[in-house]
């Protein structure tokens, strides 16, 4: 029985404990879901990220948007030349200033300077295209998040899956607790009535504190499940969640034998090659002129917070590079490369999805063939264990044949919870490969 059952009792876990008196929560799968999109790390780093490419986006209104400064200077100076000009700014010239003395050897001069900038993009068409770039730079993430989220509703039903398994195997091995137990008791009393060898009490003895062990690793399966799926849905851990009743296979609509080419995480791919596309042609739009406004606006006085004197200066700049050492295009050129490799990237994607996805769909088939002998093997070594119950009690069936049969019961029930599990997280990977989401 040992050698038959601790194989698959013991679930794929790394850590085990011990189950104290704990508060335990019902949970459905709908609950599970609802509570992992809201507070799952991995969701909430995803939306996190998007709103960060909406804020570098809103950064791209500075292409329409001017730039307005203000700021107060006060200086001082003994510099002939600066000296005069405060006087010229200050509209304070008079006819004793131009004394040669006077301009050669000036006093400290004061000049307290209130001044208003404004520039204005006009026509920047490099930055247009930025703009373009940034703006799918943004839908990148926004499908990455839609991923992430596809790909958590996948681990949150297989993580639901191991729970309603943990939970079916604790089952078991109750029942088939009982049944040792049940089997002890006749074989005791057969033995004190001298039918029955002494090894063989001791076998049935041996077998029910193996099952006892069984079971307690069990109960730490159904705690170690409900952690898991208390991480996934950003709960606290230590809570026993006890599932739906009914854990059979979960019935899902997908006939796809085809990845879509509309899967979140290919557009995401795409989008990033379109936003490259952009900035290539960013660059090249950096070769062209540029336009753009200016504006300013001057107070200048002699005295603190004094608004005495006041000139402007308005002005459009048309700038063309026409040589930068060939930065641009040495630039450009690393752009292509890079998006090329973004190509190749999305093409082996969309390739090994397809052939995990036929895998999946082989896998499928292979867990309902599995499920359909598990359930008749059941139904078989069920009927057989009654037979020898009775046989047993009237003394026609030797122990060692009993616990082989209840061994087998056991064991077919286990297979049949696992094939279950694999039908139900099979599919569950199936919807995820196949997912869709729109432009």
């Amino acid at each position: 029985m040992k050698n038959v059952l601790t194989g698959w009792l013991i679930l794929a876990w790394s850590f085990s404990a011990p189950l104290m008196a704990q508060h335990v929560v019902p949970l459905s799968l709908d609950d599970a879901l609802t509570a992992a999109w809201k507070n799952n790390k991995e969701i909430v780093m995803a939306l996190l990220e998007e709103e960060s490419a909406e804020a570098s986006f809103r950064q791209t209104h500075s292409v329409f948007l001017p730039q307005i400064k203000v700021s107060y200077t006060a200086m001082s100076t003994n510099n002939p030349l600066n000296a005069f000009g405060f006087k010229l700014q200050q509209q304070t010239i008079t006819q004793a200033d131009f004394n040669p003395a006077l301009l050669n050897n000036p006093s400290g001069t004061q000049n307290f300077m209130t001044k208003a900038e404004w520039q204005q993009p006009v026509l920047n068409i490099d930055r247009l295209y930025m703009r373009k770039a940034a703006n799918e730079q943004r839908a990148v993430y926004s499908y990455k998040a839609k991923r992430t989220k596809e790909f958590l509703t996948f681990e949150v039903r297989k993580a639901y899956a191991q729970l309603q398994l943990a939970y079916q195997g604790r089952n078991v091995l109750e029942e088939a607790v009982q049944t040792i137990n049940a089997i002890y008791t006749v074989s005791r009393n057969r033995f004190e009535k001298g039918l029955l060898q002494k090894s063989d009490v001791l076998h049935v003895q041996v077998l029910v504190a193996t099952t006892e062990t069984q079971l307690a690793q069990a109960k730490s399966n159904v705690q170690n499940a409900s952690d898991n799926i208390g991480l996934l849905m950003g709960a606290i851990t230590g809570v026993i969640y006890e599932v739906d009743k009914t854990s059979g296979v979960v019935s899902m609509e997908n006939d796809a034998t085809e990845v879509p080419a509309t899967r979140a995480d290919f557009l995401a791919m795409q989008s990033a090659v379109a936003a490259q596309d952009l900035m290539i042609n960013s660059g090249k739009m950096s070769y062209l002129p540029k336009l753009n406004g200016f504006a300013e606006y001057l107070i200048n006085d002699k005295n603190a917070f004094g608004f005495g004197s006041s000139s402007y200066l308005a002005g459009a700049q048309l700038s063309w590079t026409l040589f930068n050492g060939m930065t641009t295009q040495n630039k450009i050129e690393q752009q292509r490369i890079e998006q090329k490799k973004t190509v190749e990237q999305l093409n082996d994607l969309k390739a090994r999805s397809q052939l995990e996805l036929n895998k999946t769909l082989r896998e499928e088939h292979d867990a309902r063939l599995a499920l359909q002998q598990y359930e008749t093997a059941v139904t078989q070594a069920t009927e057989a264990l009654r037979i020898l119950q009775n046989r047993y009690q009237q003394g026609l069936a030797a122990t060692h044949d009993l616990l082989q049969s209840q061994t087998l019961l056991s064991q077919q029930k286990l297979n049949y919870a696992q094939a279950v599990f694999n039908i139900n997280t099979t599919n569950a990977y199936l919807q995820f490969l196949t997912s869709t989401s729109t432009k």
